[in-house]
């Protein structure tokens, strides 16, 4: 396991905990191995390494280095969000030194070691068949799939937040306009029944529930910024590519951008027009 940080750490847990043997490299923290080199010696061949870290400069830079130091018939394993275009070539290149590739999206954050991750797994039969038993480890049951080729585990993954920001933006819209009705309504209680019976119950409805038990029902001590990572732009790129409607997710995309203006330069352009063709007033700073 190549990167120790809040999910390859706990994978690398959960997996001895499994009674599998896993030696580990990340130069942030205590590892069986002080390099690259060194934790592909710590392995028989037919090695299996699996890069745990952040998309893009950090996982290319690991993936050469790794490509440089293994043998023919081991396999890289890349189970960050990388672009599925990106996993795609990193295929093509291991397979020219006859090294195999698999791209695994994973997914359930910092509750893996005790619930287990979703794994979606893209790859040539050989090297997914020989690491059945580490995703059976990871997984919980009925919870990964080869789902084809190289680079589908990463598009499905990519996939999958795609319709993850579509979610979470309906139910921050709802709870929004339940927190601006004319009635005092208790949120937390609101999202603590929903939670049993209700349509629209689900894992991150359980977490906005928690979030309202540690931060309270206004959220006071929670900032309106919201980031994104990649996978929701990389999804609506490829629908564009595709022709493919995505309102939703586009729509969740762009609420995510605008929670990171203090002030929308577009609001005052839509102010100064309604005041130039119809008078209307203004506000002033």
């Amino acid at each position: 396991m190549i990167g120790l940080g809040r999910m390859g750490g706990n994978m690398t847990e959960r997996l001895r905990r499994d009674e599998h043997e896993v030696v580990t490299y990340d130069p942030k923290v205590e590892s069986t191995a002080a390099s690259i080199e060194e934790l592909v010696g710590q392995l028989e061949p037919p090695r299996a390494l699996w890069m745990m870290v952040p998309s893009g400069e950090i996982t290319e830079h690991t993936f050469a280095e790794l490509l440089a130091a293994v043998e023919p018939g081991d396999t890289i394993v890349d189970g960050g969000n990388s672009y599925f275009r990106d996993s795609k070539r990193r295929y093509e290149t291991a397979s020219n030194g006859d090294v195999h590739f698999v791209d695994a999206g994973v997914s359930v954050g910092v509750w893996g070691l005790e619930v287990g991750y979703c794994l979606m797994i893209g790859g040539d039969e050989e090297p997914v068949s020989r690491l059945a038993p580490v995703f059976e480890t990871l997984a919980p049951p009925k919870g990964w799939a080869h789902v084809g080729s190289a680079g589908s585990g990463h598009f499905v993954k990519m996939v999958h937040n795609g319709i993850e920001y579509g979610l979470m933006q309906a139910y921050a819209e709802g709870f929004e306009l339940m927190y601006h009705s004319e009635y005092k309504l208790d949120l937390l209680e609101i999202a603590g029944i929903w939670r049993y019976g209700s349509v629209v119950r689900s894992w991150l409805l359980e977490l906005l529930h928690e979030a309202f038990e540690e931060h309270g029902s206004d959220l006071a001590d929670i900032g309106s910024y919201v980031e994104d990572s990649g996978e929701g732009r990389w999804t609506i790129t490829e629908a564009i590519d595709r022709a493919v409607p995505v309102p939703v997710i586009s729509a969740a995309l762009f609420a995510r951008f605008a929670s990171r203006q203090d002030e929308s330069f577009g609001a005052k352009i839509n102010a100064a027009l309604r005041k130039q063709f119809g008078g209307h007033a203004v506000k002033t700073e």
